[in-house]
């Protein structure tokens, strides 16, 4: 009785009899037309199922049910009809994608077996999916520590350019931002094959040789073949492999391609775009005066994205504190490099404490020792990133 149902019909009586016959076997709730469906799915959804009547008048069940599967995908759709008929049937299943097609009228034991068949696919489809996000969420997880302890320089970046692609992802209100956020959290993972002094060339604005320019570039590719191998990551795979490590696409060609929903075409240009925020930002610039920068040349950066930038370092600041390693807790930022007592660079600012960051320093600590007090961000507020 968790899961509740939602049967929509303009024939009052009809509404009344389904609520006596099924109410108390199921969490049946009824609406007698597709605007006030609509409306309850808006209010209370989700509906595990959603029944809908085929002719009603001002939206019919194939208009409802369409709406429907726009603002609750996961909703398991069927249809009823008095008047079954080809054109109805192809509407039906085009349009509103339903699961089951049902004739009136129709017998209690049947409508109920379609509930019933509706409520295990609805289980189904939502296990897939919380699989799913634990399974990507986790395997993201352990890939960032995994580059955090490798390549502390590569993990900071990619730090970074996570919370610019969140800003433009919130700003823009992009569907499916999921994608785009994970292409930038995973960008630098290709690094784990540079050298520290590689990416420290990069990240300062020094200038690479023939051979080094040659190593970066392909970290990209390395990234994508690397992410290529787990299920349901082939777009973000491909956003990563088709980032451009120099230069940049064509703006009208790739306006075309995002006009054209090309997520990897549009999520690859993002990607960059914040890099290069990231890269003017290392190289001495405020996050405005970058952004402003950008701005100024359209024919380079696409202004679209740019623009969503505008107000990314007018937040207020995260509270700011002095702290030794002992005293560091998961999602605080690191506001300076933190080097240990021999020189070595251990974690970059910008750097996200994590609890394998927390274990690396505590290492470290023990061991060689780490310069103390660490500068930190205090989680709480939103973040201005520099």
């Amino acid at each position: 009785m968790s899961e509740k149902i939602l049967y929509v019909d303009d024939d009052p009586n009809i509404l009344a009899a389904q609520r006596r016959m099924h109410g108390g076997r199921f969490a049946l709730e009824t609406a007698d037309s597709g605007q006030a469906g609509c409306e309850l799915v808006a209010s209370k959804g989700p509906y595990a199922v959603v029944i809908s009547d085929m002719r009603m008048p001002g939206m019919d069940g194939v208009q409802f049910l369409a709406r429907v599967k726009v603002a609750s995908p996961d909703t398991v759709r069927i249809m009823l009809t008095g008047s079954p008929g080809l054109d109805t049937a192809i509407q039906a299943v085009n349009k509103g994608q339903i699961f089951r097609f049902l004739t009136k009228p129709c017998p209690p034991e049947i409508f109920a077996g379609a509930i019933e068949a509706g409520l295990r696919q609805y289980a189904l489809i939502t296990a897939e999916r919380e699989l799913l996000e634990k399974t990507l969420n986790g395997s993201i997880k352990v890939l960032m520590e995994v580059l955090s302890l490798v390549n502390p320089l590569a993990f900071g970046r990619a730090c970074r350019l996570r919370r610019y692609a969140q800003h433009i992802i919130r700003q823009l209100g992009l569907s499916d931002g999921w994608r785009y956020e994970i292409a930038a959290t995973l960008s630098q993972i290709g690094c784990v094959v540079l050298s520290s002094d590689i990416l420290r060339k990069v990240y300062t604005g020094q200038e690479l040789d023939d051979k080094e320019l040659q190593a970066y570039a392909s970290h990209p590719k390395i990234a994508g073949q690397l992410l290529s191998k787990i299920p349901r990551m082939e777009d973000v795979a491909g956003i990563i492999a088709a980032q451009p490590v120099q230069g940049h696409q064509e703006q009208a060609d790739l306006e075309t391609k995002a006009s054209a929903s090309d997520a990897v075409a549009f999520g690859s240009e993002l990607v960059w775009l914040v890099t290069e925020l990231d890269r003017l930002v290392s190289g001495g610039m405020q996050v405005r005066q970058a952004v402003s920068y950008m701005l100024e040349r359209p024919a380079v950066y696409w202004s679209k994205l740019v623009a969503a930038l505008q107000n990314i370092d007018t937040h207020k600041s995260m509270a700011s504190t002095l702290v030794k390693v002992s005293g560091l807790r998961e999602a605080m930022i690191l506001d300076q490099d933190v080097y240990a007592k021999n020189g070595n660079l251990i974690v970059t600012r910008g750097h996200e404490v994590t609890y394998a960051v927390m274990e690396h320093l505590m290492q470290w600590s023990s061991g060689v020792g780490i310069k103390e007090p660490i500068q930190v961000l205090m989680p709480g507020n939103d973040n201005p990133l520099m």
